[in-house]
């Protein structure tokens, strides 16, 4: 057992109270549940160290473990330290209550957020806009999004439960995700009708889901009502504009918009970055998107998966295998995560272009990260050599016989040995013979 269920166990096993547990561990407790890697374990550590009363007060600890849980899959451990928690006082608390609709909402649980709020009546625990809100957060985060309106209108109205920003700016994201852009909008004309102010999370749910879906217009008008109401855009409206821009290949405009964030105090983010490179890609431009790549490294963000997926063959595409190679190396180096096949294609054209150096240094570093599996495909570089009239010397049969015999590839280093023997009359010891 962990010295952390140790020294809980002693301490309940002394007290006749379970409250009596010296809050001032609570944040010891959170330091050994943050370094806890076996899930198993931190879901055990979780559920005694629940018992401080300090403890269950630190939201960040709650929603870390249920991250973890959840990218993991281990969706019953979820369910395991959340249901745990009724058997505290803190559940006759709206807030604690709207805690846990929360959480099951971050793990896309919604059915078990629905469940708190539902027992809620049965604690004879108020269910106020709070918790409402709560309820419709998780029912948008699970991505259940159609029953999001079902749940404004018809709850809110049954429970007499009357909808406040948060609720409307919850919706109108349901409805964004969703790709009901003239819902969204009829939904923004009821809530000034009903006297609420439109605030910069109503306007950036908005301006990006226009601008994602190609509505460049409907966003500028969305942008100019914005303006006219006072809310100033931050970097996040920016980075939506960008995003609309890159989309209409308007790639001079876009940097038009950063120089515009430059000048008004506003940095550039991952985001940001990765808008303008998209942008050049589509638009064919290697050098502007070289540059902007350049940028991001120099401001010490890093770029998505997603945008690293489409510069890699474009790079290719473009010829310019050196600027691939430099990418893969800063994705192995980074250990970020990228396709297989598309750090292998790299380490083929590297290959066949005679950069044998260059490709021997990704299959090293793929080794060493231990999420890719790269090879040089020696077979193939034999066959390019021949094609350009370049003999096989003793040096290209010991890269190669080196390159299948440490990697376990016993039979192809004789396939090998026997080719070297056959076009030349050359001395030399055998891997195998070892």
């Amino acid at each position: 057992m962990s010295s952390l269920c140790r020294h809980l166990h002693r301490t309940l096993s002394t007290t006749t109270s379970a409250t009596a547990i010296d809050s001032t561990k609570a944040k010891s407790f959170c330091k050994e549940i943050f370094k806890e890697r076996n899930l198993e374990q931190l879901v055990e550590k979780f559920k005694i160290a629940s018992v401080d009363e300090d403890f269950r007060t630190k939201p960040s600890v709650y929603k870390e473990a249920v991250r973890r849980l959840a990218a993991a899959r281990k969706l019953n451990y979820v369910e395991e330290i959340l249901e745990d928690q009724k058997q505290y006082k803190d559940i006759s608390k709206e807030g604690f209550n709207a805690h846990l609709i929360s959480l099951y909402g971050s793990a896309g649980m919604f059915d078990n957020a629905r469940k708190v709020f539902d027992e809620m009546l049965e604690r004879d625990c108020a269910r106020t806009v709070l918790s409402f809100n709560a309820l419709l957060g998780a029912c948008v985060k699970s991505k259940k999004f159609d029953e999001a309106e079902e749940l404004f209108k018809g709850l809110s109205k049954e429970l007499e439960i009357e909808p406040d920003l948060v609720s409307y700016n919850t919706v109108l994201k349901a409805f964004c995700e969703m790709g009901s852009l003239d819902s969204a909008v009829t939904l923004l004309d009821e809530m000034e009708k009903k006297g609420l102010e439109s605030d910069l999370i109503t306007f950036n749910t908005l301006l990006n889901g226009f601008y994602a879906k190609g509505r460049f217009v409907d966003g500028e008008r969305i942008w100019e009502q914005m303006k006219e109401k006072n809310v100033e855009p931050d970097v996040r409206s920016y980075n939506a504009k960008l995003l609309g821009l890159a989309l209409e290949r308007r790639m001079e405009d876009a940097v038009k918009v950063v120089e515009e964030m430059k000048s008004g105090g506003i940095q550039l983010d991952t985001f940001s970055y990765s808008a303008l490179i998209r942008g050049f890609v589509n638009d064919g431009d290697l050098k502007k998107a070289k540059h902007w790549y350049h940028e991001i490294g120099r401001s010490g963000c890093k770029l998505d998966r997603l945008t690293l997926e489409g510069l890699i063959p474009f790079a290719l595409q473009k010829g310019d295998f050196m600027f691939a190679y430099g990418i893969c190396k800063y994705v192995l180096c980074s250990k970020l995560s990228v396709q297989n096949v598309l750090i292998q294609s790299v380490v083929d054209a590297l290959a066949k272009k005679s950069k044998i150096e260059a490709a021997r240094e990704l299959v090293k570093l793929g080794d060493a990260h231990h999420a890719y599996s790269l090879e040089i495909n020696w077979q193939q570089l034999l066959d390019e050599m021949e094609k350009k009239g370049l003999g096989s010397d003793l040096i290209t049969f010991n890269t190669l016989l080196h390159g299948f015999y440490v990697k376990g590839r016993f039979v192809d280093g004789e396939r090998i040995w026997t080719q070297m023997k056959d076009e030349q009359d050359v001395q030399s010891y055998s891997p195998s013979e070892g």
